[in-house]
């Protein structure tokens, strides 16, 4: 599967047989050619955006992998999962690109579980030029419209720190990134911002690099932050940051890998390497969903918002409502039985697992109940596998507490419901 993304002048007047091709926020005005980010350059400049080159291009080449990810069809790979894909990615100074070329290839098949090939070559967008503007914030946040992240800013905010919030904009949460920015940091607190990637064609609906963007937008973002480094917070349970396979079907890309601490420390060496001043946080990769609540800084404001937070992973399958099945969706209401149940007024399609175990879909109830009777039965380290395997010796016993602890929050939702 080839790949090219770069900006229509250097687009060229043939493609090899079977490439797909990408224009960086123009249109080659040319059929089967898709653009990535539209217009969003020019609207970088007039808000004043002035990023290095080396930030630019690290978004470009975020923006590159997403579109790739998207366009290329895991049903047409060999084993219907695994793709080869080859990536020429246009960058304003793709010298600088090259000695991280590897790096970058395994980078993405922790993220992915594909085989990446990169190449870096001239052809990318120069950054945009605006006039800086002085900005009060003294961090970045993430933040998505999930109960982690509202619970990050919350935590960062009654901490006395001023952070800048970074969205990606999706359709079913954009109001509730804005709500939530605009009671935690006020007018001119928040960027919200698109990948714009569009093309003819099927997309790829797995979407494991999706969150590249999200890095992408922390990263521009951290531009107008006067820090050095700029810290950059990923709010994320320790449970779902590790993701361990609940059975052993799901190993791999099978089970995302957004906020892995593996992935995390490769992301953090190419950003050292090419000398971006970001340092990414993972303030809560030893904390379970449930003790993020129980110990969130400002109970009150917590309480008034918690229950209109998305955990959902199936959230617009289900016409904006949580499903109340998939793996998400039983860790918030497991957290929401060790913080206060009455709590929890959730619209879940399926408030019991009982119930949803008898519809049709993934049994992620059963695979669940499997994991902690595996756990139960066996010991935790039966049930890890491999897991922590990436992790050295001094926070392996932190990372297997904060897994047993998760195990132990989901373990009284099953039992709540009866499946165990």
């Amino acid at each position: 599967m080839k790949v090219l993304c770069t900006t229509p002048d250097f687009l060229p007047a043939r493609l090899d047989a079977g490439e797909l091709a990408f224009t960086y926020f123009k249109s080659a005005r040319r059929p089967g050619v898709g653009t990535i980010a539209k217009g969003w350059r020019g609207s970088l400049k007039r808000r004043g955006f002035a990023p290095s080159a080396q930030v630019w291009d690290f978004v470009q080449f975020c923006l590159a992998v997403c579109a790739a990810d998207l366009a290329c069809l895991r049903s047409t790979s060999a084993d219907g999962w695994t793709r080869v894909i080859e990536l020429t990615v246009g960058l304003h100074e793709p010298l600088r690109w090259l000695p991280f070329q590897e790096q970058l290839e395994a980078l993405l098949k922790v993220l992915t579980g594909d085989y990446w090939k990169l190449h870096f070559v001239a052809g990318g967008a120069a950054p945009p030029d605006g006039r800086p503007v002085a900005t009060a914030h003294d961090c970045v946040s993430l933040l998505s419209g999930g109960l982690d992240s509202l619970i990050g800013g919350i935590d960062l905010v009654a901490q006395g720190r001023r952070p800048m919030f970074v969205s990606q904009l999706a359709h079913e949460d954009s109001q509730r990134q804005r709500n939530y920015a605009a009671q935690l940091g006020g007018v001119g607190s928040h960027w919200q911002w698109s990948h714009g990637i569009s093309f003819s064609g099927q997309r790829e609906t797995s979407t494991r690099a999706r969150s590249l963007a999200f890095y992408a937008f922390a990263v521009l973002a951290a531009s107008r932050v006067a820090s050095d480094p700029v810290q950059v917070f990923v709010p994320e349970n320790g449970f779902i940051c590790i993701n361990p396979p609940l059975v052993p079907g799901r190993v791999s890309s099978l089970s995302t890998r957004t906020t892995h601490p593996q992935f995390i420390a490769m992301l953090q060496s190419v950003l050292d390497g090419l000398d971006v001043p970001v340092r990414l946080e993972l303030p809560y990769q030893f904390k379970t969903k449930g003790q993020m609540l129980n110990e969130c800084l400002n109970q009150p404001l917590l309480q008034q918002l918690a229950a209109d937070s998305t955990s959902c992973g199936r959230f617009r399958t289900y016409n904006r409502k949580h499903c109340g099945r998939c793996v998400p969706c039983m860790i918030r209401k497991a957290a929401f039985i060790a913080w206060d149940p009455a709590r929890d007024t959730t619209e879940y399609v399926h408030r019991s697992l009982a119930d949803a175990n008898k519809a049709s879909g993934p049994d992620d109830a059963m695979a669940a109940a499997l994991a902690v009777l595996t756990a139960r039965q066996k010991g935790l380290d039966r049930f890890l596998g491999a897991s922590l395997a990436f992790a050295e010796p001094a926070v392996r016993l932190a990372y297997r507490s904060v897994l047993a602890n998760g195990l132990n929050e989901l373990e009284v939702l099953l039992q709540r419901d009866g499946v165990l």
